[in-house]
């Protein structure tokens, strides 16, 4: 039994939800969302609460009841306050220069300056040069853009150079011991 997929999602005030055949299209202050609803789901909005549950017991039909659960309450958590993560530069003379909402360069101890440029619904804030914050509505794209821009230097565990998730520990090695 999912526990996950049988709980309901509350739908604030100011979020459009529209389900069509095997569709879920979320409307709200930020934007617009849309989920697949796979076969054998079937999503019920009644009552300011969207309820998801499924027709079998099959083992496929099971692992997507929580999945599809999940996705619909990101959607409308994501048009109505949207999804943020923080980065961290750790390294002399490592820095970020946003260029635009959606452009990012990077100064990573290349001997060129790393650009990227964000997929649409993506804003970054640059409020230091060594913090960045990657925004927008889908909880996934989000979470893939942070970790490839992580991906260009990822942190080292001997001086904890590189990019890193605000919150995120790296365990140290210690160095070579002196001979003695």
């Amino acid at each position: 039994m999912s526990r996950i997929g049988n709980a309901p999602v509350s739908v604030p005030s100011g979020v459009e939800v529209k389900i069509e055949s095997s569709n879920v299209a979320v409307k709200g202050s930020k934007g617009e969302l849309s989920v697949k609803i796979p076969e054998g789901i079937n999503v019920v909005f009644e009552d300011e609460t969207v309820t998801v549950s499924r027709e079998n017991d099959q083992r496929e039909t099971k692992a997507l009841h929580g999945l599809c659960r999940s996705l619909i309450n990101n959607s409308i958590i994501g048009v109505n306050e949207g999804f943020k993560k923080e980065l961290e530069i750790v390294g002399v003379g490592y820095r970020a220069k946003a260029q635009g909402s959606n452009k990012l360069e990077l100064a990573l101890g290349f001997s060129h300056p790393v650009n990227y440029e964000a997929p649409e619904g993506i804003d970054f804030d640059v409020p230091e040069p060594t913090k960045i914050t990657v925004s927008g509505i889908d909880k996934q794209v989000v979470g893939q853009v942070a970790a490839e821009i992580r991906s260009f230097r990822p942190p080292e565990p001997y001086k904890g150079k590189g990019v890193k998730y605000v919150d995120e520990r790296i365990l140290r090695k210690a160095g070579k011991a002196g001979a003695a």
